[in-house]
């Protein structure tokens, strides 16, 4: 099982987005580039983010995409439903019918297992949590650099 690049470039993104919140709307390019995503990509990224209630939009010459809510309100477990749709490591955890083994199957419970840790750190874990380790983490490699 791996997350897909709409996972990690649309949670890419907007940590940038809550790291310049205070800047007004950022053009999709400007972030695009920062942040070394394909521009195309990032555009398909966005509107399911928008529909989603997490970015907002304008067009123009100063539109671009601004945080919905404030960062801290942003769960990733709802990003990656936004993007990835739920996480599941296999089809029975959803659809018991799929398998006439499901009911008492042991391998079944550990799926189970390994989806309720992963949905507990999305769920755990919010936007602004990664920004701030993203500041933590430049900040030891530039700390890094200097010596």
């Amino acid at each position: 099982m791996k997350i897909s690049t709409r996972s990690r470039y649309g949670i890419r993104a907007l940590i940038s987005l809550a790291l310049s919140s205070d800047k007004g709307p950022v053009p999709l390019k400007d972030i695009a580039a920062k942040d070394g995503i394909p521009f195309m990509y990032l555009q398909k990224l966005a509107a399911p983010l928008v529909s989603g209630g997490i970015l907002r939009a304008s067009r123009g010459i100063n539109g671009g995409v601004w945080l919905a809510k404030p960062p801290e309100e942003i769960k990733l477990s709802e990003v990656v439903n936004i993007l990835e749709g739920p996480i599941m490591p296999v089809d029975c955890i959803a659809e018991m019918e799929d398998c006439f083994r499901a009911p008492y199957c042991a391998s079944r419970e550990i799926w189970y297992e390994l989806k309720t840790a992963i949905d507990s750190v999305l769920e755990a874990n919010t936007l602004k949590d990664l920004a701030d380790r993203q500041v933590k983490n430049e900040s030891l490699q530039a700390d890094m650099y200097s010596i």
